[in-house]
């Protein structure tokens, strides 16, 4: 069977940049469906891994950017979605989350073949993770539901670029099944 990870990409944010206001509205609506994609990950015991912006803190780990996030302007768009303590935890500095980061690694030593993309910006980190995961030879499925964007149609463009360029799925994570090995 085919190893599957959902990875979660810059949910930890504050949400003090100028996009702020376009991209919390869009993640507003995206929250809920992370939280069920990861509740849905769980249950099928699929390996959950965060990436996340390093915000130019290169001493920053897990717990001080969830505390710097919480701190940020809606900190409930990070408590639903908190990084329980054990999951992989990669940070990152540019938009790809293999950007020289441990990702493919940690993948590789799961074995980890396919990855199902979730999180922010679509029209930017999911876009370069997903063209980053494709030319490693990673299967990619993208959460349409559960990725938030600063401009939506910049964002459609994005996901039909990943669906056409990179052969990802784009389905949402209710239509997502983990039990099968070519549907995930």
């Amino acid at each position: 069977m085919v190893r599957s990870a959902l990875i979660v990409t810059d949910m930890l944010n504050r949400y003090e940049h100028a996009d702020a206001e376009l991209l919390m509205r869009s993640a507003r609506q995206v929250v809920p469906a992370l939280r069920d994609l990861l509740d849905a990950a769980r249950r099928h015991d699929v390996m959950i891994v965060y990436v996340n912006d390093n915000h130019d803190d290169w001493s920053a780990g897990r717990d001080d950017l969830v505390r710097w996030a919480m701190g940020g302007a809606d900190p409930s768009l990070i408590e639903p979605i908190i990084p329980e303590p054990g999951f992989p935890f990669v940070v990152k500095a540019r938009h790809s989350g293999f950007y020289e980061t441990q990702l493919d690694y940690v993948l590789r030593r799961h074995e980890v073949r396919r990855l199902v993309l979730a999180g922010q910006v679509t029209e930017q980190c999911i876009l370069y993770t997903a063209l980053d995961a494709y030319v490693r030879h990673y299967e990619v499925t993208v959460a349409g539901d559960a990725v938030a964007h600063i401009h939506r149609d910049l964002a459609d463009a994005a996901l039909e670029m990943m669906a056409r360029n990179m052969r990802a799925r784009v389905v949402t994570g209710a239509d997502l099944d983990w039990t099968d090995p070519g549907a995930a």
